[in-house]
């Protein structure tokens, strides 16, 4: 009798012993409470990086590890929002934090599991018509958008691209060349990769005093795609002088698609030198 009364107390504790808190990501920010001094764990199935508040540093320790992150308060925190980015296609995920002493007879925090929202499908109707197959995003497009997105948009809006991720830019880029006739200044600011294809955001800076029309059609240089921000610039100094053109290249990052930069040459050193020269 003993024995299946102990053996009932067990399958009673169980359950609550291994209790993990559901959250589903809806591009709402999660609230993920903590207590001071006892560690928190959030299992969210991704290669993330985490981005902190400057304000938590020496308060809150985050430690990740086979797809889960471990969250340790070690002061007070009042709420704070931290940023988990997926390394692998960019889905970014908000979570709002706070910590407070533990009371007396409470006890520790479950693990948090965030889980992806599950998409509502239309429900069939009967003689409704059939929907047409939305074709795919064309790979330029796709990262365009996303570099877009990236310099442009708030963080918790940019979509997610399977498979792209950020490339490190050359230090050796010469990007005078690429609309050489025109008075600007250009600063390579990212670039991202999607299997065969590159993009690098330049951005553009108007030096003169008077508007300039953005024209893809004068860039010098091998490009699949070119699209600017803006389609002109306003003079130098005003709000409207600078903006992004984002550069598509296939097989190959921005440098092996820029014109080579020629050097201006002295045409008179190739003249030969008459006799009075040379006495």
């Amino acid at each position: 009798m003993k024995r299946c009364l102990c053996g009932a107390l067990l399958l009673l504790v169980t359950p609550l012993a291994s209790a993990v808190e559901i959250l589903r990501w809806e591009r709402l920010p999660l609230a993920v409470p903590l207590q001071v001094g006892q560690e928190r764990v959030v299992f969210i199935e991704r290669n993330v990086r985490v981005g902190t508040p400057t304000s938590l540093q020496g308060k809150l320790r985050v430690q990740s590890a086979g797809g889960a992150l471990y969250l340790l308060a070690n002061d007070t925190i009042a709420p704070s929002r931290l940023h988990l980015q997926d390394a692998d296609d960019g889905t970014l995920i908000l979570l709002d934090i706070a910590a407070e002493p533990v009371k007396a007879g409470e006890s520790p925090l479950e693990p948090v599991r965030i889980v992806e929202a599950e998409r509502a499908t239309p429900r069939e109707e009967v003689g409704a018509p059939a929907e047409r197959p939305v074709p795919p995003t064309p790979l330029p497009v796709a990262l365009t958008r996303y570099a877009a997105q990236s310099l442009y948009a708030p963080l918790r809006t940019v979509e997610p691209v399977q498979g792209l991720g950020a490339v490190p830019l050359r230090d050796d880029l010469v990007l005078d060349t690429l609309m050489p006739e025109r008075p600007l200044t250009y600063r390579a600011l990212a670039a991202w990769r999607l299997e065969d294809l590159w993009v690098t955001a330049v951005r553009l800076r108007n030096t003169s005093s008077h508007w300039i029309e953005l024209d893809p059609r004068r860039l010098q240089g091998d490009f699949i795609a070119a699209t600017f921000q803006h389609p002109d610039l306003g003079p130098k100094g005003e709000a409207t002088d600078t903006t992004v053109v984002y550069l598509v290249t296939r097989g190959h990052g921005l440098a092996g698609s820029l014109l080579p930069a020629i050097s201006p040459v002295d045409a008179a050193l190739n003249l030969p030198r008459s006799r009075d020269d040379e006495e």
